[in-house]
C-alpha cells in the first residue's frame, strides 16, 4: 500500500466518485434544505388554529399521545412537505421571521490568517495523512485478531493495571502541583507547580535533577517535546511550560531560564501541549482563547476563539490533524487545524472541563468535568457513547495509556538469522528454536496502547478505567490532597499524580521499583 500524501489525496477520484454516493449526499442536502425552509415558515402557535388548518389540508386533525407542540410540529412538517413539492412561492412565508432567521444563521465568520499559517496548515495535512493511514492499518488488524487472543491480552493486561500501588511520594513543591508529566523516555517526571516553579526529577527514585525558574505566577500546565530524551540534543527546545503570568515558555534540559518567552495572552494560561510533530504548541488561556504557536520562530500563528468562556484544557490528536480545547462553559471542541473549522462540539457536561485526552484509536475523547463525570466521545458518531460517574468532587484530569512504539526490553529479530548447514532437514541442536514469543509480545503491546486510562479528582483519589467497557478497574489514594494531575509512563510501569497539598506520588504494579 503506498503512502498517503497530500499530493495523492487530492488526485484520489474515488472520493465521493460513485453515483449512489453523490446521489445519497444529495437526499442528505435536500433534506437538511427543507428543514432550513421548515423554520421559516408562519404557523400559528394557537392550537384550535393549527388543527383547523390540518383540517384544511386534509391530515387529521390529531394522532393518538399527540400533544400540542407535536402536532404544531407536524403541521410545520406536512407544509414544507408541500412547499417543497410545489416550489418556492408556494407557501406563504413571514418576511419578519424570514429576515430575522436568515440573520440568525449567518455564524461562520472568517479571520485574515498570515502565510506562515497558511504554510502550518499544509504541513499539518501532509503530516497527519500518512500517519493516518498508518493508525487504521493497524487498526484494522487488530480487528482481524481472535476473541480468545483479546480476551487473553484482556486479562493480563488489566491484572497488571488493578495491581498498582503506592510506590513513594516526594514534596514537590512550596505549593501546589499543578501538573505532571513523564517523559517520552520514560525516565523523568516534570512537574510544574503554582510557585512559578518547572522541576525535572529521576523516576522511580524521585529525586530532583533541576530546576526552571523563568515564570513570574503560577504554572498551569507542562507538555514535553515528543522527541526529547529520546532522539533532541538537550540543547535544543525541550518541553513547554504555561503560567498565570500570562507567557509560554519554551525550555532546553540544560538551561534553568528559557530559550523564548511567547507573548499574547490576556490572561492566565491554564494548559500546554506540544504537537505530535514537534514543530507547534497550543496554549489555553483564561482570556476565552487557545492560541497555535511556531516553536521555531517562537511566534503566534493562530489565535482561536469559539468559547464564551474561559479556556482550560487543550490537547493534540496523535496523528496531529486535530486539536481538542475544553472551557469553563462546559463545552468542548474539536478542531481541524488543517482547515480551521470545527469537527465536532462536545455538548453534555453542566459544569467545566477540566481535562481532556484523545485515545491513540484517534476517534475517541474522554473529558473530566466538575459535574463529577469523565464523558467519552465518538468522533464518527458525533455524540456522547458513556458517562462515567467517575470521582466524588472535580475530575481535574484525564490521560489515556500512550505505547513507546516498542515493549520494554524487547530486541528486534535479526534480518539475517545465522543458518546452521549441517546436511539434513533436522535442526542443528545448537541452534535456537523458532519462537513467535517476541510477535506474541509485539502484538500485545500495540494492542495494549488506549487499552486503559487514568483520572484523577478532587476526592483525592486517583482512578484506573477500561477503555473498551470504561469500568472501573483501581482506586488509588493519595496524599487526601485535591488531585491536580494524572499521567501514565509510555512504558506502561509507572502512574505519576500530583495533588494540592505540593506532593506527587509514583504508582507502580505491585508497589514495586522499576
Amino acid at each position: 500500500m503506498s503512502e498517503l500524501t497530500f499530493d495523492t489525496l487530492l488526485d484520489d477520484g474515488n472520493y465521493l466518485g460513485s453515483e449512489r454516493a453523490r446521489l445519497e449526499n444529495q437526499v442528505i442536502l435536500d433534506e437538511l434544505e427543507r428543514k432550513k425552509k421548515a423554520r421559516n415558515l408562519a404557523v400559528p402557535t394557537d392550537d384550535n388554529k393549527v388543527k383547523a388548518r390540518l383540517r384544511e389540508i386534509g391530515e387529521p386533525i390529531t394522532l393518538f399521545g399527540e400533544r400540542p407542540p407535536d402536532r404544531r410540529d407536524r403541521l410545520i412538517y406536512v407544509l414544507s412537505q408541500i412547499n417543497a413539492a410545489r416550489g418556492e412561492d408556494a407557501m406563504q412565508v413571514d418576511e419578519e421571521t424570514s429576515e430575522e432567521s436568515s440573520d440568525e444563521e449567518v455564524e461562520e465568520f472568517y479571520s485574515p490568517g498570515s502565510l506562515e499559517l497558511l504554510e502550518a496548515r499544509r504541513f499539518l495535512a501532509e503530516y497527519s495523512l500518512p500517519r493516518a493511514q498508518k493508525r487504521v492499518a493497524q487498526q484494522r488488524i487488530d480487528s482481524k485478531m481472535p476473541l480468545g487472543r483479546i480476551i487473553d491480552i484482556r486479562k493480563k493486561v488489566f491484572a497488571e493495571v488493578k495491581s498498582f500501588a503506592n510506590l513513594g511520594s516526594q514534596i514537590g513543591d512550596e505549593r501546589p502541583v499543578s501538573q505532571v508529566r513523564f517523559s517520552p523516555n520514560s525516565k523523568y517526571l516534570m512537574t510544574g507547580s503554582w510557585a512559578g516553579n518547572v522541576k525535572l526529577w529521576n523516576v522511580p527514585d524521585c529525586t530532583p535533577v533541576r530546576t526552571y525558574r523563568g515564570h513570574t505566577d503560577r504554572v498551569g500546565g507542562v507538555a514535553w517535546h515528543p522527541q526529547a530524551t529520546i532522539s533532541l540534543s538537550e540543547d535544543v527546545v525541550n518541553f513547554v511550560s504555561g503560567a498565570a503570568d500570562m507567557t509560554v515558555n519554551l525550555w532546553s534540559l540544560n538551561s534553568e531560564t528559557p530559550l523564548a518567552t511567547m507573548k499574547g495572552h490576556a490572561d492566565r494560561v491554564a494548559r500546554v501541549a506540544f504537537h505530535p510533530s514537534g514543530k507547534y504548541v497550543a496554549s489555553a488561556s483564561f482570556d476565552t482563547t487557545w492560541r497555535l504557536w511556531d516553536v521555531a520562530t517562537s511566534k503566534e500563528l493562530l489565535l482561536q476563539e469559539g468559547h464564551s468562556k474561559e479556556v482550560f484544557s487543550v490537547e493534540f490528536q496523535s496523528d496531529g490533524s486535530l486539536c481538542a480545547s475544553g472551557g469553563l462553559d462546559a463545552i468542548g471542541r474539536v478542531w481541524d487545524l488543517r482547515t480551521g473549522r470545527t469537527a465536532m462540539v462536545l455538548d453534555g457536561h453542566v459544569q467545566a472541563i477540566f481535562g481532556i485526552s484523545f485515545s491513540p484509536n484517534g476517534y475517541q475523547i474522554a473529558t473530566g468535568s466538575g459535574d463529577d463525570t469523565i464523558r467519552i466521545w465518538d468522533m464518527r458518531s458525533l455524540r456522547a457513547v458513556y458517562t462515567i460517574p467517575a470521582h466524588m468532587s472535580n475530575v481535574s484530569d484525564v490521560r489515556f495509556f500512550y505505547a513507546d512504539e516498542l515493549p520494554p526490553n524487547y530486541t528486534a529479530p535479526s534480518s539475517n538469522p545465522d543458518i546452521v548447514m549441517n546436511g539434513t532437514d533436522e535442526p542443528h541442536p545448537d541452534a535456537k528454536p523458532s519462537d513467535s514469543s517476541d510477535d506474541k509480545a509485539l502484538e500485545e503491546w500495540k494492542y495494549r496502547s488506549g487499552l486503559y486510562f487514568a483520572s484523577g479528582g478532587y476526592d483525592g483519589f486517583v482512578k484506573l478505567w477500561s477503555a473498551d467497557d470504561w469500568q472501573l478497574l483501581r482506586t488509588l489514594p493519595t496524599d487526601g490532597g485535591k488531585v491536580m494531575s494524572v499521567d501514565l509512563s509510555h512504558d506502561g510501569r509507572m502512574l505519576a499524580s500530583g495533588t494540592y497539598n505540593r506532593n506527587f506520588q509514583i504508582f507502580t504494579p505491585n508497589g514495586e521499583g522499576v
